[in-house]
């Protein structure tokens, strides 16, 4: 059974040395069954706590007893027996005399294709996280997992774990030439094992222990290790959701319902509800109120809570928190299967410094610019993205695909564009670096949106983005081949900015403020826009949208009933972030639930019930959807009436719907009498009203429904006389 030992068969002693202090760059060359020209057949294995070797054939009988000939654990045998490598096993013995059995790493031929290194190496592996990460395989007949991660600049990279004590110096990678990927199969390792990647950098300095740029899975923060998950096994139900899908978003009702996972709701104990408990309790809280959409602030695993996830390290792991990706590949699937469409929040702007993430992650400014003018963000204190660099931007664009086509996600919103299309954004003369041009543009940020834009829409043609762009940048929801960036809406920060400082003021001054209200509506179809009422304006001191609104406590929940009635009328589709729908009095704390004791008082109560009538009117009206992106489905009745505060106008959806007529009486005072134009004569029906008794108001209106006259007026053929309600919003319908 013992082996001839050929001194000359063994490494050199420097690259016995390099394996034993983890500063080998190629341990395929060395380790495992190898034979050099002329020589017989050898094995080498570094097991540094065995004192005793024994390499067995498949079926576990012993070939050779191999000799240690470095105390550190470096073992070798020549087999001149042997005429070429064969399946083998290692039994190995400890000084304690404890014994086990383990397949070699090194005895595998790679997982990875040529055709993938490849397309990884030209950056054009459009579903990277198929080869990327860690995935449960059975390779060449033995199950384990494939680990694969980019890092070109490396000199070395391993999986470390508790599997090998987080050794770096026993499982190092092999790496596939020029694509900077590094792979290695390890057999025996299954879903749930803890690992992550040890890297000797650029300059021979050993990184931070780093996370798995594409993992599925992560620890539970504060812990930071990735877990071996590999692609999502989930039996999806929801096939009858996409097909009834409609193609043109544009002219279907959406009133999107924005929530932050961990405080929407707690269980006992102030517990965070996990994927299963929140979608039972979410699911029938959002068909009661009629949102079409919830809108998951970034779901993508994060180090740091107080972020919100806004900077994440997990762009292809849903976040721990609330439990495994199947649980939220569950939530998704069943709020599919009410109905309901999943918008989450993406992150390609920036991301954090934290040291297990992707800053100089192969010991150079991979991910992100090396300087600082390009790529730190001073605002965040985070790391940008280097949208220039291939790889990079492939590897984002599969994170999107990821969400869209694997996690059956309807949309993504883009956070933070603004930050990304201008290379000055937040920066004096001096902090920047302007592009080939001399401009501010960022050319590559440009170029990588589009890019995410057409992926997306080739991948998951059912999906949807939408932007948050801040600024005027033209054709943001244009098609690309029109030259744009792609998007499918753009939240319009505009309307929301101008609309709240107008409500803000007191009714006595609205009248030097008209403009802010009807501004909008200038360039209302430039774009398809969401009317965003998000989580930004409930933190950091904006206070609640309660207490935004002037006067006493009457006043302010009829201004901000009026506000939301005046929001579902105008062009653009909806957006509230939680708890505004039943006008949380305080500001937003992440680390509490919402304060749901409210809804025992009459007045929150109400703004929840006029949320869930406007939402039930909203999608029962084509007239106030069909047509939110084009300006045939807008008429001012009377936009410039200031001395009253008043705003009305007509929306009409596709021909042969009903026109709706809208008017905002934003005065704290009923004015009786208040005549305009409206499309047609006869009975019209007073569909809602803000100020009803049972939302709390003073119950002042039309007494359900008003008759107009042939008398023309406002450039309408009829007329109509109308009582309207203290700070209300009404809605009328013409009868069939």
């Amino acid at each position: 059974m013992s082996a001839v030992t050929y001194p000359d068969t063994a490494p050199p002693a420097s690259e016995i040395e390099a394996i034993l202090r983890g500063q080998n760059g190629d341990p395929f060359r060395i380790l495992g069954l190898r034979q050099a020209d002329g020589h017989p057949l050898c094995i080498n294995v570094f097991a540094p706590d065995a004192t005793e070797v024994t390499l067995c054939d498949a079926k576990g009988k012993a070939v050779a007893d191999l000799d240690r000939i470095d105390d550190e654990g470096f073992f070798h045998a020549a087999l001149p027996s042997k005429r070429k490598p064969f399946a083998y096993r290692l039994k190995l013995r400890n000084a304690m005399g404890h014994d086990w059995e383990q397949i070699d790493p090194y005895a595998f031929g790679p997982w990875l294709g040529e055709m993938d290194e490849y397309l990884l190496g030209e950056g054009r592996h459009e579903e990277l996280y198929t080869k990327l990460g860690a995935h449960t395989v059975i390779h060449e007949g033995v199950e384990g997992t494939a680990f694969a991660v980019w890092a070109p600049n490396a000199r070395r990279v391993s999986v470390v774990g508790p599997f090998n004590a987080w050794d770096g110096r026993r499982y190092p990678m092999r790496r596939r030439g020029a694509s900077g990927v590094w792979e290695i199969f390890l057999p025996g390792i299954a879903r749930g094992e803890v690992y992550k990647y040890e890297i000797v950098g650029a300059y021979g300095h050993l990184q931070p222990l780093k996370t798995d740029p594409v993992g599925f899975r992560a620890e539970v923060p504060p812990e930071t290790a990735s877990i071996v998950h590999g692609m999502l096994r989930y039996e999806w139900s929801d096939d009858g959701w996409f097909e009834a899908q409609a193609r043109d978003q544009r002219v279907e009702p959406i009133a999107i319902y924005e929530v932050h996972p961990g405080s929407w709701r707690r269980g006992d104990g102030d517990t965070m509800l996990g994927y299963a408990e929140m979608a039972e309790a979410l699911i029938a809280y959002v068909i009661e109120m009629g949102f079409t959409h919830v809108e998951f602030l970034p779901i993508g695993e994060h180090p740091f809570s107080g972020s919100w996830g806004y900077q994440p390290v997990g762009l292809f792991a849903p976040t721990s928190r609330f439990g495994t990706p199947e649980e939220f590949a569950g939530m998704v699937d069943r709020l599919h299967n009410a109905g309901i469409g999943v918008i989450v929040d993406w992150v390609p702007a920036h991301f954090p410094t934290d040291a297990h993430g992707l800053g100089q992650f192969d010991g150079t400014a991979l991910y992100e610019h090396a300087d600082p003018r390009q790529g730190f963000h001073q605002d965040w204190n985070t790391l940008i993205y280097n949208f220039g660099r291939r790889e990079v931007a492939n590897f984002l664009r599969a994170s999107a695909t990821y969400w869209l086509k694997e996690l059956h996600v309807d949309a993504l919103r883009v956070d933070a564009v603004a930050s990304m299309l201008y290379l000055d954004y937040s920066r004096k003369d001096g902090e920047w670096v302007p592009n080939r041009y001399g401009g501010r543009e960022n050319l590559d940020a440009i170029e990588f949106l589009k890019g995410v834009n057409e992926t997306t829409s080739a991948y998951a043609p059912q999906s949807m983005t939408i932007a948050e762009e801040s600024t005027a940048w033209p054709g943001v929801s244009r098609p690309v081949d029109e030259g744009g960036l792609g998007f499918d809406f753009k939240w319009n920060m505009g309307w929301m900015n101008d609309t709240l400082r107008y409500m803000s003021e007191d009714p006595i001054h609205r009248k030097y403020h008209h403009h802010q209200m009807t501004f909008g509506l200038v360039y209302a179809f430039s774009e398809n826009f969401v009317l965003p009422i998000s989580h930004d304006e409930v933190v950091h001191g904006k206070g609640s949208m309660l207490n935004k609104m002037p006067g006493d406590r009457w006043q302010q929940f009829a201004n901000l009933r009026a506000y939301y009635g005046f929001m579902w009328g105008h062009p653009g589709k909806k957006l509230l972030f939680m708890g505004q729908e039943f006008g949380q009095d305080r500001e937003w704390n992440h680390d509490r639930s919402l304060d749901w004791h409210l809804l025992d008082d009459p007045m929150h109560d109400g703004v929840r019930k006029l949320v869930r009538d406007l939402n039930a009117l909203y999608r029962a009206e084509p007239g106030l959807y069909q047509r939110d992106c084009s300006p045939e489905g807008f008429d001012w009745i009377e936009g410039g009436d200031t001395e009253n505060n008043v705003f009305s106008f007509v929306r009409k959806g596709e021909d042969g719907s009903k026109p709706v007529v809208v008017v905002s009486n934003m005065a704290p005072v009923v004015r009786e009498g208040y005549r305009i134009g409206v499309p047609q004569a006869g009975k019209w029906r007073e569909r809602l009203n803000t100020d009803a008794a049972d939302y709390g108001g003073s119950g002042a209106g039309n007494g359900g429904s008003v008759t107009a006259s042939d008398d023309s007026l406002h450039g309408f053929p009829a007329s109509v006389s109308l009582t309207l309600p203290p700070l209300g919003t009404i809605f009328l319908v013409p009868e069939d």
